[in-house]
């Protein structure tokens, strides 16, 4: 027999439940490719946690693979912590099987004696990184796989400060897991020492959107223009547990609702995918706008950290905004306000993504603000948050071009129900001075010069696709482009070279030009793409767009 067939014989012969062992045969009888798939190798635990397609198999979310993943975490934090009475925050979100792998590593923490904290039912990305530091744990688990198709689920590990897992940690946790080999090395059952399970929710709830609502800016302008029409969808999410309570809150009375994708559904059967990002998400939300005459749409994706917003424009129809303007825009509004109100002193400081804006760069600077560049990934920007908070600096804001976005400490990753208030409340802040959010956005540009944005991923799959990925970036450093658009290349920076970038090591390439366009390489981490990220500035730049991803994309 193949490896793989040796393996998928192992759990046939082993204990496992009959549905799993059933699920197998018929894979194995029906879809051949599809049990390859399931056995070839085991599902990978990242220095993010696990994703994947979930079923039957080593190499797909399961039961016994998520019990495996909290084995492993669970040695980690046993061997490395040295509280006591150690406590894990646990959520999930509307995901299938969430509740079920959510109970499972409950279940798996208790039986190895670790406290846990499990909400009671679905709860955004950002309460539970808000909840580790409020129940004081040593990590939180995530169950989600954010905005990915239906067949997908995840398992996403926080560290003690509410923000993901990084270096040496993240490394440390990934070592521990791989030596849970067989779900028989995982205690489903407590022995001596049996860890508490609670659970938490509405009295969570209270403490976080009271701590968010500290945040706002300009609430006389809520309570001035509060009625201005707001279409919320969830996307079958768990934002629609906090979103429209915190724009209530905070407000606004007149939030409209696109009842059909209210519904916490793991199938998302109103939409190809439940991500912000692609505009056919939202055509519902936007539909729904048109037949109401709302000015704002927004959408948040399964687990709450991701936001999408279309807006109206002067000729009153209404358009989607990308990461990039949304992030610019709110930057903008904040420093802005603080400013106004006195609160933008000493120590403020913003943070983005490498392949996130120059614009918001152009926008510190006007205010005298430090930005700071990170690597791709939210994680990063909670990393600097924590360093600054040691420093005694104030993280004011910060985001990412792929519509995450965050405001002040409370919370150390994306978190899209502040986002959503603060979006609503520029809104109507700019409608109290007569104008709309697109107006602002061209206020911005008018003052720091128009930028364009864009984004192509090459999918190059299997071993063919991995070797002619490496042979792209191999060709990029090995002959750097001399000019964009005709303008010349004056500087490169390679990620792989962290003593000259002060960025740990990582394979992604940018290049500058004299005009103040930029282009960033990388392989995705998690799919077989390679990604390149296009900004372009000056009047010209909706062609320069063009141009660039012609340059790039033949290579």
């Amino acid at each position: 027999m193949k490896p793989f067939e040796i393996k998928a014989q192992q759990w046939l012969d082993g204990d496992f439940d009959q549905a799993t062992k059933m699920e197998i045969l018929k894979l194995r009888s029906e879809d051949p490719a599809g049990f390859e798939d399931a056995f070839y190798k085991n599902l990978e635990f990242g220095t993010g946690g696990l994703r994947g397609i979930m079923g039957a198999g080593t190499n797909r979310m399961n039961r016994y693979t998520v019990g495996m993943a909290t084995q492993g975490l669970a040695n980690y934090i046993l061997g490395h912590c040295k509280e006591e009475d150690p406590k894990v925050v646990i959520s999930y979100d509307s995901r299938n099987n969430s509740k079920e792998f959510a109970r499972i590593a409950a279940q798996v923490l208790s039986a190895n004696g670790i406290h846990v904290y499990i909400f009671d039912n679905i709860r955004p990305t950002p309460e539970m990184s808000y909840a580790v530091r409020l129940k004081k744990a040593v990590a939180g688990i995530m169950i989600t796989a954010s905005h990915n198709p239906k067949e997908y689920n995840g398992y996403k590990v926080s560290w003690s400060d509410g923000g993901q897992v990084t270096s040496p940690v993240d490394k440390e946790i990934v070592d521990e897991v791989a030596k849970i080999s067989d779900p028989s090395q995982v205690k489903f059952k407590a022995g001596l020492r049996c860890g508490e399970i609670e659970s938490m929710g509405a009295d969570v709830d209270e403490q976080y959107l009271s701590d968010l609502l500290s945040l706002r800016l300009s609430p006389e302008a809520a309570a001035s223009n509060g009625d201005i029409k707001i279409v919320y969808t969830p996307l079958h999410g768990c934002g629609v547990r906090l979103v429209p309570e915190i724009l209530r809150r905070a407000g606004f009375s007149n939030v409209i609702h696109v009842p059909e994708q209210d519904i916490s559904d793991g199938n998302f059967p109103t939409v190809i995918s439940p991500n912000p990002e692609e505009p056919a998400a939202l055509k519902l939300a936007i539909d729904k706008a048109e037949q109401t005459g709302a000015d704002l749409v927004i959408g948040t994706d399964p687990d709450a950290d991701r936001v999408g917003i279309a807006v109206r424009n002067p000729e009153g129809k209404i358009v989607l905004l990308n990461g990039n303007q949304t992030a610019s825009i709110l930057t903008w509004y904040i420093l802005t306000r603080r400013k106004e109100l006195g609160t933008l002193g000493e120590g403020k400081y913003v943070v983005k993504t490498i392949v996130t804006t120059e614009l918001i760069a152009d926008i510190c600077k006007s205010f005298g603000i430090p930005v700071y560049n990170v690597l791709t990934g939210f994680k990063y920007i909670a990393a600097v948050v924590k360093a600054k908070e040691a420093e005694g600096g104030e993280f004011v804001c910060g985001g990412e071009e792929s519509y995450g976005f965050n405001i002040g400490e409370f919370v150390r990753d994306k978190d899209a129900p502040v986002t959503c208030m603060m979006i609503a409340e520029c809104a109507a802040w700019a409608a109290s001075r007569g104008k709309t959010m697109y107006d602002l956005l061209q206020d911005i540009y008018a003052t720091y010069g128009y930028r364009k944005e864009g984004l192509v991923s090459l999918v190059r799959k299997g071993i063919e696709g991995t070797r002619e990925i490496a042979a792209i970036m191999q060709g990029l450093r090995d002959n750097p482009p001399a000019q964009l658009c005709g303008s010349p290349v004056t500087r490169v920076v390679d990620y792989l070279e962290p003593e000259k970038t002060g960025q740990p090591s990582s394979n992604v390439l940018q290049f500058f030009d004299e005009d103040g366009d930029v282009v960033s390489v990388r392989p995705s981490g998690t799919e077989p793409k390679i990604k390149f990220y296009f900004g372009a500035k000056g009047s010209d730049a909706d062609g320069k767009i063009d141009s660039l991803k012609k340059q790039f994309t033949s290579l």
